[in-house]
């Protein structure tokens, strides 16, 4: 489900980081609105079960070849990745609270939006030129 809504965001705008920050905030969204609720309700699978899915995508992307992310920075979200599933059966299994799940993908978020505003900032009148 998340890795279509992925794909179909995708095509529509042209800066994967745009991307993945709306989708990681859909899914933060859904499960800050689900934070509450019995878990077995359906909207609690949902967003659990998005937020699987999001991250097991991340951490498959990052075990490609051609991913051209620092081999540690791969190698973290490889690591929350797996963290993120665990930690997700004992939220399911009611032995854990749903906000560090939600505060991890907070944090991801926040590195997106800086690294999208450091792309989308101006280069200097003087950048790249050989006389500065």
């Amino acid at each position: 489900m998340a890795v279509k809504a992925y794909q179909k965001t995708q095509q529509a705008f042209s800066n994967p980081r745009d991307t993945e920050y709306r989708l990681f905030a859909q899914i933060t969204s859904s499960l800050i609105d689900s934070k509450n609720l019995p878990r077995h309700d359906e909207r609690v699978i949902v967003a659990i079960a998005r937020n699987r899915e999001l991250w097991s995508m991340l951490a498959s992307d990052c075990s490609t070849e051609g991913n051209q992310l620092p081999a540690s920075l791969r190698a973290q979200i490889i690591s929350l990745s797996l963290w993120v599933n665990r930690y997700s059966s004992d939220v399911m299994g009611k032995r854990a609270d749903m906000g560090p799940l939600i505060d991890i993908n907070r944090t991801i978020m926040e590195g997106l939006a800086i690294r999208n505003a450091q792309a989308a900032a101006p280069a200097p009148a003087n950048a790249g030129s050989p006389l500065v």
